[in-house]
């Protein structure tokens, strides 16, 4: 008797699929069928290609440092790049998201216009910023910078909003109450309860920007991605994998720190 309850109380395991979970998951298997018939993976393509893979390490290793000088200035060129990018990308996701946000947005029409901006930033990928802004502004670090000012206000602008949305109503109604202006309200309320996730979120903000600042020198950006494709077009593999080693070194330095500060902050 006590079995049969205990039973009938169990959540059942498996459930019907209703016809959209159908739907998408006929949709993924044909796209995942697309993607496998157009990669034309066949098994000596693979064992070329380690073969290639062992040879490019044999050729790779040691690394080769003898040009470390110019090596560390386009490294340092890289992420002040990303430093600059970021930080004005910030500074700018901050009106923004107050424009996004349904509790600070004016009115309706601007707020719609303000996500659709975001939105628009955020779906782009930063690679193919740096090659709209190459065209623009010519080769260089500009083209990188406005790369990852666009890239950041489309990141930063989105979680910032969303946390703004979610403070609590009551610090800013008692200021409104005693007359305070909207402009009071945001930073004598929303901000203070909003900094933490602010400096989270643009802590790893900073950690996209620089990795992004590298990628962005093989499209002509500036910074250290130019040297790793002047190597790699060149055969000079050792060279290639001191560069590597080097943006391996920084990348990993800026997540330590920024893990750090966000302890602290949190």
């Amino acid at each position: 008797m006590n079995n049969n309850n205990s039973k009938s109380q169990m959540p059942s395991r498996f459930t019907n699929p209703s016809i959209f979970s159908w739907i998408v998951l006929i949709v993924f298997i044909a796209f995942f069928i697309h993607g496998m018939s157009g990669s034309n993976i066949t098994f000596d393509r693979l064992i070329r290609g380690t073969f290639n893979l062992g040879q490019f390490l044999a050729e790779a290793f040691p690394p080769n440092f003898s040009r470390i000088e110019f090596i560390a200035q386009s490294m340092l060129e890289t992420f002040g790049m990303a430093v600059v990018g970021v930080t004005f990308g910030i500074i700018l996701s901050f009106p923004m998201a107050l424009l996004c946000s349904r509790n600070t947005a004016p009115n309706m029409l601007i707020m719609s216009i303000s996500r659709i901006v975001v939105a628009t930033l955020r779906t782009i990928p930063d690679l193919i910023w740096a090659l709209i802004f190459v065209v623009a502004v010519g080769l260089g670090p500009l083209a990188g910078i406005l790369a990852i000012i666009a890239d950041t206000i489309g990141f930063c602008a989105r979680f910032f909003s969303e946390r703004i949305e979610e403070v609590d109503p009551g610090p800013g109604t008692a200021l409104t109450a005693i007359g305070a202006s909207k402009t009071s309200v945001v930073f004598g309320a929303m901000v203070p309860e909003c900094f933490p996730s602010f400096v989270a979120t643009s802590l790893f903000g900073l950690e996209k920007a620089v990795r992004s600042a590298v990628v962005l020198g093989l499209v002509g950006a500036g910074g250290i991605g130019i040297e790793l494709t002047s190597a790699m077009n060149l055969f000079r593999y050792d060279e290639a994998l001191a560069i590597i080693i080097v943006i391996l070194v920084v990348v990993i330095f800026v997540e330590q720190v920024a893990s750090r500060i966000r302890l602290k902050v949190i």
